[in-house]
């Protein structure tokens, strides 16, 4: 999936919402080829995954679908721990609609879920609210209470409940790709290590605020965004990205993270970039950030003149960068 499948979109998967004692059937009531995940990210390893339900549920002459949850389950069972997405909802929901599935059915994913052996869950989930016929399912991955079950066991509670489960290839090339791996590496600034895992640039969208006009005064006005709190906000430093305005419009700039030590800024972390070649009044709208080089970490200087002399130097080093690009 490149960058401009994601701007462009697709059409989207229909979205059911369900419950684990819910009533009624999902409406469809159509047999499915099916696959669970949280898919944070949407990655490369997930896209694979989900290619081979849509292949097969193609091949039947069934409909593809995907079970997910709205919140990660770790944030249910080990609330105190802090989690940064690499998505928001709004954002997975727009990646899996670029992967051809028919359907995503989100399920809250509760203690109660969590409770559940693999086998309750395939039978009540599954098999009585989806109507899935067929189960697409790594051979290390795992579900159900304490994770203790493997693909053998999925295998054998599928034969008694009527759910054929077909073991999925990996990842051509055998790379091993995961969300938690990317976060690793977006919080350490390794922004174009991040983009092969997840097969397209990492993004933060968000509202542009107001803020104190430092940069204007130095020559480099910049736009300061406001993202969801529970975006990931990848390593402090200056980046050289790509930006999609609201209205479709498109450039590039160099954004800087965090606290502006220079100007004793204090602990708050800023989100600002300077787009180049613009000079729009964007207050109040949104823009789209892809991350598409680490240029340098955070650091004090001793004046405003130093700073801007390495303002300039950075933007050199951004252009640079950009000229290289086989395509713009």
């Amino acid at each position: 999936m490149t960058e401009e499948l994601i701007e462009n979109g697709a059409v989207m998967p229909r979205i059911f919402s369900l419950a684990l004692k819910a009533k009624e059937e999902m409406p469809s009531g159509e047999a499915k080829v099916a696959t669970i995940g949280f898919f944070d990210g949407v990655h490369r390893g997930h896209r694979c995954l989900i290619e081979q339900v849509v292949e097969e549920s193609k091949r039947r002459g069934l409909k593809s679908l995907l079970l997910t949850f709205p919140e990660h389950p770790a944030k249910v069972l080990r609330p105190e721990v802090e989690m940064s997405l690499l998505t928001t909802a709004d954002e997975k929901a727009e990646l899996l609609a670029a992967t051809g599935v028919d359907f995503v059915a989100l399920l809250p994913f509760t203690r109660d879920v969590a409770q559940l052996s693999a086998r309750e869950f395939m039978a009540q989930v599954l098999k009585k609210q989806l109507q899935v016929e067929v189960l697409v399912i790594g051979y290390d991955h795992r579900f159900g209470h304490h994770r203790n079950e493997g693909f053998e066991d999925y295998v054998r509670y599928g034969k008694e409940l009527g759910i054929d489960v077909v073991l999925a290839n990996e990842l051509e090339g055998g790379k091993h790709v995961s969300s938690s791996c990317i976060r690793k590496l977006l919080m350490q600034g390794a922004v174009e290590e991040a983009q092969d895992c997840l097969g397209y640039p990492y993004f933060l969208e968000g509202e542009v605020v107001e803020a104190f006009h430092n940069g204007r005064k130095m020559g480099f006005p910049t736009a300061n965004i406001r993202v969801s709190t529970e975006k990931l906000v990848p390593q402090n430093g200056v980046y050289a990205v790509s930006v999609r305005l609201d209205n479709g419009t498109k450039a590039f700039g160099m954004l800087n993270i965090g606290s502006r030590p220079t100007l004793d800024n204090g602990s708050h972390v800023s989100i600002e970039v300077h787009i180049f070649h613009f000079h729009e009044n964007i207050y109040g709208k949104h823009l789209r950030l892809s991350f598409l080089k680490y240029i340098r970490k955070e650091q004090k200087f001793d004046s405003l003149n130093e700073l801007q002399a390495q303002l300039e130097h950075d933007r050199e080093e951004v252009s640079q960068f950009l000229s290289s690009l086989p395509t713009r």
